[in-house]
C-alpha cells in the first residue's frame, strides 16, 4: 500500500476511488428536488449532505461543501435512494445539516492539486518530528481542508500517544488549526487502498460504508482452513469478504446433517465426513472404505447406527 498519489493528471489525481455509480455508469443529473448527496473526499472519507439549493450536480462531478468553520471540497459518488439508510446508526442523518454551497470551478480543483503536494510535504514533516520525538505512532496521511482552515494527521498506534507537544510544533509551521487523528488499521487500509489477491480493489474502498465484526467463528461456518495468510486482509485482520456468504452457509448448515453422524447405508455403517455446500452433496464413509455421496435429504432419511427410526420421519400417509 502507498499513501503517495503520483498520477499526473490534474483531475486524476483527485479520483482515489472509482466512481461507485448504480445505474450502469452514466452521470446522469441529480434532480433538483433531490436533497441527499454523499461525497467523497481523499482517502475515501464519506459523508452526506443537503443539496438545499437544487444543483443539478452529477456523479463524478466535485462539488464545495460545507466544512467545521469553513468548506471543502469533495466529489459526488451517490445521490437518493442509492445512498443507504440505517436508522440504527446513531449518525446516520447527522451530515445532512451541512449543505453543498456550490458546485466547484476549475481553478477550485486545480487548487486542490496544488495542495495535495503541500499535503507530501507535510507528511514528510509529521514523520520526522514523530522520529525526533520518539512517538510510537505510525504516520498514515495527510489531509488539508480546501480553504486551508484545518489539516487533519492520520496516525495509527497501538496505545494512546500524549502527543500535545507534536501539535504545538506542527501548529506552528502551518499556521493553521491541527486535528491528529489515531484510526485503526482497518481505516488505514481504507484511506490508502490497495489490491486484493482476488485481483479487485478493496471493498472497504469502493463499497463497503461500515467495518462490521469479523470473528474465526466465521471462518469455521464456511470450512475455511484457518490459516491467518490465507484469511487476512491487508490491514492484518480478517477479510470483511468472509462476511458476504455467511448467511448463506449458515442456512445451509442448518439442513445438513452434523458431521460425524453415524448412519446405515446398504447394510452398511457410515458416517458424515464432509459437506459440499455448493452441490448440495453429503459425503458418507463406509466401513469398507467406500465414499458415497447423497443430498442432505436422503442422508436424514436413513435409520441410525443403532437401528432406530430415521432422522426424517416420512410424514406420507
Amino acid at each position: 500500500m502507498s499513501n503517495r498519489n503520483t498520477r499526473s493528471d490534474p483531475i486524476a489525481m483527485l479520483e482515489d476511488q472509482p466512481v461507485q455509480n448504480v445505474k450502469g455508469g452514466s452521470t446522469e443529473p441529480v434532480p433538483s428536488d433531490l436533497a441527499l448527496v454523499e461525497v467523497a473526499f481523499k482517502g475515501n472519507r464519506r459523508a452526506r449532505y443537503g443539496n438545499t439549493l437544487g444543483l443539478a450536480v452529477e456523479v463524478g462531478e466535485h462539488v464545495i461543501v460545507e466544512a467545521e468553520r469553513g468548506i471543502d471540497l469533495g466529489r459526488v459518488v451517490r445521490y437518493g435512494d442509492q445512498i443507504p439508510r440505517d436508522p440504527l446508526r446513531v449518525d446516520a442523518f447527522n451530515d445532512e445539516r451541512r449543505k453543498i454551497v456550490r458546485c466547484a470551478t476549475e481553478e477550485d480543483v486545480l487548487n486542490r492539486v496544488e495542495q495535495r503536494a503541500k499535503e507530501d510535504d507535510a507528511f514528510l514533516d509529521f514523520q520526522r518530528r514523530i522520529c525526533a520525538r520518539r512517538l510510537a505512532m505510525k504516520p498514515v496521511d495527510v489531509e488539508w481542508q480546501f480553504d486551508g482552515k484545518k489539516v487533519r494527521f492520520y496516525f495509527t498506534a497501538e496505545h494512546r500517544v500524549d502527543f500535545r507537544a507534536l501539535v504545538r510544533d506542527l501548529a506552528g509551521v502551518h499556521r493553521t488549526r491541527i486535528e491528529l487523528r489515531q484510526i485503526g488499521v482497518r481505516d488505514e487500509a481504507r484511506r490508502l487502498g490497495g489490491l486484493t489477491p482476488c485481483g479487485r480493489p478493496l471493498c472497504c474502498t469502493t463499497f463497503l460504508t461500515d467495518f462490521a465484526p469479523i470473528t474465526s467463528q466465521i471462518a469455521r461456518d464456511q470450512n475455511l482452513s484457518l490459516n491467518p495468510s490465507k484469511l487476512s486482509g491487508l490491514c492484518g485482520r480478517l477479510k470483511c469478504c468472509l462476511r458476504f456468504e455467511h448467511t448463506f452457509y449458515q442456512e445451509m448448515s442448518s439442513r445438513f446433517p452434523r458431521l460425524g453422524l453415524e448412519v446405515i447405508y446398504g447394510g452398511q455403517q457410515a458416517h458424515v465426513t464432509k459437506h459440499d455446500y455448493l452441490h448440495e452433496k453429503v459425503v458418507l464413509q463406509l466401513d469398507s472404505g467406500e465414499r458415497v455421496s447423497l443430498t442432505p435429504d436422503d442422508v436424514k432419511s436413513l435409520p441410525d447406527s443403532d437401528g432406530g427410526l430415521p432422522l426424517v420421519q416420512d410424514e406420507s400417509p
